[in-house]
């Protein structure tokens, strides 16, 4: 998996938002959030938009910092970020039973890093659905309303991505309609876990960094995850959360406190050269007035991301499969 270069990280802050816009976009954008005084509902009615601002603003930071694919995965000893990354997707599409030739849909492709991987891997037809323009271009549409005919599909799979809909029993119900009868859908979802207490101050706090920082509208339950796929008529197969038994924590590329060369760039002094490398190239014009912002609130989300993973209250690596039902059954 090639990583982005510095000049890359320039060029591309912003996406598809106009260089002299970059600024306004992250006014708008940091408002949504409970941690500059907004409200989830606002965050859910304009999701498109929050969404769409976060990827234009984050993309280039998330390629550099991360690779093609972005996300966690469990880990085993003595294996790098990006090989436990690997082995998730193939898991994904073990749990899903792919055959060569099947046409599988990816719900949120993001660049397109799992979905090329798991392609080569399960010799499938992937298509990739995302509704923002800038990663697309590099099917953009939005996995609340999909273009496909119903039952079009014999695997759907999302990999930390459907954490973003602002309703999960709409969008569960229309990957559903997609997908064929008797085949399954497979996802890696972000979710609170029963351990988190909302009356507690300092663990709010931490939800609220990884909403921010993340683009989420909400961080939901993991029982409510599998409560809206009930109600959006699958039948759940097996769920866990992965981070229980993992021999690594999922958190750990985040965490300020391990080193790691392989991973350099997301380690403690890895991120602060990003940022006075942010910081100059704000300076010298080759990256858009905001910058540095943009990079201040992704700190934010690393640090509510491996808190939230150290307390137990937050998992990243929360896994299901379920099934759609024939209509006789």
């Amino acid at each position: 998996m090639s990583k982005a270069g510095a000049l890359d990280l320039a060029t591309g802050l912003g996406g598809k938002i106009d260089k002299n816009d970059v600024l306004s976009a992250i006014d708008k954008y940091e408002k949504y959030h409970v941690y500059y005084g907004g409200v989830e509902e606002e965050r859910k009615s304009n999701y498109t938009d929050m969404v769409n601002k976060y990827y234009d603003l984050v993309t280039s930071f998330y390629e550099y910092g991360w690779g093609e694919s972005f996300h966690f995965a469990p880990r085993w000893k003595d294996e790098s970020l990006q090989e436990s990354i690997k082995r998730n997707q193939h898991f994904m599409a073990l749990q899903l039973g792919l055959k060569p030739g099947q046409k599988v849909l990816d719900v949120g492709c993001g660049i397109g890093g799992p979905l090329r991987e798991i392609a080569r891997f399960s010799l499938t037809a992937v298509t990739g659905l995302n509704n923002n323009e800038y990663q697309i271009e590099r099917g953009k549409a939005d996995f609340m309303k999909m273009p496909f005919p119903d039952n079009s599909f014999d695997a759907v799979y999302a990999i930390a991505s459907t954490c973003h809909a602002p309703d999960v029993v709409g969008c569960y119900k229309e990957i559903y309609r997609v997908l064929k009868p008797g085949q399954c859908f497979a996802a890696n979802e972000w979710c609170m876990t029963d351990a988190f207490d909302p009356s507690n101050e300092e663990r709010q706090k931490i939800k609220a960094e990884i909403e921010l920082g993340n683009g989420l509208p909400d961080v939901r339950l993991t029982r409510q995850c599998l409560e809206a796929l009930e109600q959006a008529g699958f039948e759940v197969v097996w769920e866990k959360d992965l981070a229980v038994d993992s021999p690594l924590s999922w958190y750990l590329p985040l965490d300020k406190s391990r080193f790691s060369l392989s991973n350099f760039r997301s380690t403690a002094v890895g991120r602060i050269i990003t940022k006075y490398m942010v910081m100059a190239l704000e300076k010298v014009g080759l990256a858009p007035k905001g910058s540095q912002r943009v990079q201040a609130f992704l700190e934010k989300a690393a640090d509510g991301l491996a808190a939230g993973g150290k307390k137990e209250i937050m998992t990243a690596v929360y896994f299901f499969l379920a099934r759609k039902p024939y209509l006789d059954e």
